[in-house]
């Protein structure tokens, strides 16, 4: 017997093929542009005033018993605790953990919660006027990365990669500023960032030797919140809320 998620797959392929007529062309894409302008318009609209923050990134499916979770809760309680507000992804695993800490911490508690069909609903640790529901990950990424002051990046799968990737390419483009970015966990990371250093600097001259430091490396929440409060000091510039 066919599997149903199988089935599901067979016909997204099956439509992204099918040929459409012009009326359902215009129809089909003009409602979309408007569910996206939508998800757009709230997000600007709820995120806007919330003032400094850092995005907390990492695994979903991490437990309360993980040592990554305590470590994302504690790191989130320590950076409320410095005047930031927390964003999340809103989900379960380091993202609970994140708004967890900050909860704990009486600071902002924002979650960006994506619609999945198994493995994500909001976390109760979240500001219930700071919930934010998407359907389109592109528009979520786009809330992480314009509304964060700093981003700590904790163990995951290729959700994180892809945010924390995301947040140095922008950087690295100048397309947002040279905000912190933060590694958390150095045996967990240690294979990626050689595998970079070895394949995109010294094999291929993919990125320059100074892109290597737009990301920190560290193994605790003092370390992290050490390289986030020096980075905004040489500014002359505290979190006020």
């Amino acid at each position: 017997m066919e599997l149903p998620e199988k089935r599901g797959h067979e016909d997204k392929i099956i439509e992204a093929f099918k040929e459409k007529d012009a009326f359902e062309i215009k129809t089909t894409n003009s409602w979309q542009i408007f569910k996206i302008m939508a998800e757009f318009v709230e997000g600007f609209e709820k995120l806007g005033k919330i003032g400094p923050c850092v995005s907390i990134f990492g695994s979903a499916r991490s437990k309360p018993e993980d040592p990554y979770y305590i470590l994302a809760e504690d790191i989130a309680y320590q950076l409320t605790l410095e005047g930031y507000g927390i964003i999340t992804g809103g989900g379960p695993g380091i993202m609970e953990a994140g708004n967890k800490g900050a909860h704990r911490g009486g600071g902002k508690s924002v979650g960006l919660n994506i619609v999945l069909p198994h493995e994500q609903e909001g976390n109760k640790y979240i500001d219930r006027d700071k919930i934010i529901n998407f359907d389109y990950f592109f528009v979520r990424k786009v809330m992480f990365m314009k509304y964060a002051q700093g981003f700590v990046i904790m163990p995951g799968g290729f959700g994180t990669l892809d945010e924390f990737f995301e947040a140095i390419t922008l950087i690295q483009t100048n397309k947002i500023a040279r905000f912190p970015v933060v590694l958390v966990g150095k045996t967990y990371w240690a294979g990626l960032v050689e595998w970079v250093k070895e394949q995109l600097l010294r094999e291929n001259p993919f990125i320059s030797e100074e892109d290597l430091n737009l990301f920190s490396i560290v193994d605790t929440a003092e370390e992290s919140i050490k390289v986030i409060n020096e980075f905004y000091n040489k500014y002359m510039f505290r979190p006020n809320f």
